[in-house]
């Protein structure tokens, strides 16, 4: 074998070895970030997460969901097949169960899932939504947290409105699996923190732990415009969240 022949053949031999290295890299990467995810979302591989459809609010029928609410469950399941679990619809007035036998995102406000108002009152008694005076001319609720309000505003009163919603990882003790609540005031609002959970949950784990649980309300700018797309982080409320507020002296 000549020199030059040799040199290529040792240069093939070099490539594949370090093609191969940097798949093997690659692969253990993409496997240490897939563990992460999986440990944050309480899903191992063939587990099971519960997905909580509420009903649109100012709809006639009690059976009917928001096209954006649809959106949103269709985020989380595609979240969850991507952990290798799967995932199970269920309307929120037919669940009978517990929590921490497996993963549960539960979507939507509490006028139209009684699952999440059952969730506020027993782990988020700091947060509610209060009806909007009578001469405020639209339906929608402003999200109360302890003493500070998030009002939903119009396109009257901010170019394409602007809707918060509530993100809130709950329910987390040894061996348990944790709840995921995502109460917006709009259907777009629901979407848009389902999308928010989906690609920032690396910065959630990093700041809250793994374990941790916390409630952040998200702020969701010109709905009309963006759709759920512009969402911004507006307050970390995790502490006013889950202080049960002190009854009124009489």
């Amino acid at each position: 074998m000549t020199d030059g022949v040799l040199n290529v053949v040792l240069g093939l031999v070099a490539s594949a070895i370090s093609a191969g290295l940097g798949w093997l890299a690659q692969t253990l990467r993409r496997r240490r970030r897939l563990g992460r995810q999986r440990a944050f979302f309480g899903l191992p591989a063939t587990g099971e997460a519960l997905l909580v459809v509420n009903r649109q609010a100012s709809a006639a029928d009690a059976k009917s969901v928001a096209r954006d609410d649809v959106y949103a469950l269709m985020e989380l399941a595609a979240l969850v097949r991507e952990c290798g679990a799967r995932a199970t619809l269920t309307g929120h007035d037919e669940v009978r169960q517990g929590l921490g036998d497996k993963t549960e995102f539960c979507v939507g406000g509490p006028a139209g899932n009684k699952r999440t108002a059952a969730h506020l009152e027993s782990w988020l008694p700091g947060v509610s939504f209060v009806g909007p005076p009578a001469e405020a001319g639209h339906p929608v609720h402003t999200l109360l947290v302890g003493s500070r309000q998030f009002r939903f505003l119009t396109s009257a009163e901010e170019p394409g409105q602007r809707a918060h919603v509530l993100l809130a990882r709950i329910h987390l003790r040894e061996g348990s699996r944790p709840v995921f609540v995502i109460a917006g005031q709009t259907a777009v609002s629901n979407h848009a923190a389902a999308r928010y959970l989906a690609s920032h949950h690396r910065e959630l784990a990093r700041r809250h732990g793994r374990d941790g649980a916390f409630a952040l309300v998200l702020r969701v700018v010109n709905a009309r415009a963006y759709g759920p797309d512009v969402v911004e982080f507006e307050a970390d409320v995790t502490a006013a969240a889950t202080t049960r507020p002190q009854p009124v002296a009489a």
